[in-house]
């Protein structure tokens, strides 16, 4: 009895195996697809906290974004002018320290901001055997902290300089954002032998547009007005987490508020931080 009821576990172990799927991904926007809001600006509240930053810090910080954000961000001079000061505020700060904070902020900051819709479509796509990326503007290594906590395979995000172990405050290539996104899935598929036409892309920008097209499945997450249309021209899927119309009213000043700040990080204008070393 004992031998069949071991051989009856083993069987129903094996069968609930999922086999992998190796050419099959799908790859997740962070800021209000994955998250309520933008990873970076909880990651600056943290700092502040911290009192790395001050408020009157992320105040200007925020307003000095303002056109960047709302009004011109896919304007070239402002691009270039984004690239060139992008993650200005972590120069000479230690890659581990950042790394320790992190994980500390998104604990104490983010862990309850992740759509629970969005975290389970995640899921299912893992529970078929297939891998799951996150793709941001942020920092690749906040990133990669959000995409362990959540049990994913990893993070494509903004590269920034290392030199002996602390941060120069350059970045290495792009910033992560519009058509470079696209740039970087098609570049991962090559290096990991993924067929783009079987994987999947979840946004809720208008910005991401470029990475919904290169893969075969597009799905529109909680989208701004101008992706919710351009999903309904091309027959994309429309998944909206968020519940009734105060909810959907209320992410209008989150955007403006929370996003002006992700979008100077990610965007590049530096603080005018305390010059506190760790």
């Amino acid at each position: 009895m004992a031998e069949t009821a071991g051989w009856a576990a083993a069987e129903l172990e094996a069968a609930m195996i999922v086999p992998h799927q190796p050419h099959a991904a799908a790859f997740f926007d962070v800021d209000n697809t994955m998250m309520q809001g933008a990873s970076i600006y909880y990651f600056a509240r943290g700092l502040a906290k911290r009192r790395y930053f001050t408020s009157a810090d992320l105040a200007r910080f925020a307003l000095r974004q303002l056109r960047f954000r709302l009004i011109a961000s896919e304007h070239a001079g402002d691009i270039t002018q984004a690239r060139e000061a992008a993650l200005a505020f972590i120069e000479g700060w230690k890659v581990e320290d950042v790394a320790r904070l992190s994980e500390e902020i998104f604990d104490e900051l983010m862990a309850d901001k992740i759509w629970s819709g969005t975290r389970a479509l995640a899921d299912l796509h893992l529970a078929a055997g297939e891998r799951v990326w996150l793709v941001t503007a942020a920092p690749v290594e906040l990133g990669t902290v959000i995409a362990s906590r959540l049990g994913l395979t990893g993070a494509l995000g903004t590269v920034a300089q290392i030199r002996d172990g602390h941060y120069t405050g350059k970045l290495v290539g792009e910033m992560l954002h519009g058509p470079h996104k696209a740039t970087a899935i098609q570049a991962l598929a090559a290096a990991e032998g993924l067929d783009l036409s079987r994987c999947a892309a979840y946004s809720d920008s208008v910005n991401d547009v470029p990475m919904l097209s290169t893969v075969g499945r597009a799905v529109a997450v909680n989208p701004d007005s101008a992706l919710r249309r351009t999903a309904r021209e091309n027959g994309w899927e429309i998944r909206d987490f968020r519940t009734g119309r105060k909810a959907a009213k209320a992410a209008v000043p989150m955007a403006i508020g929370a996003g002006l700040v992700a979008g100077a990080v990610a965007g590049g204008i530096a603080l005018n931080r305390k010059r506190r070393r760790f």
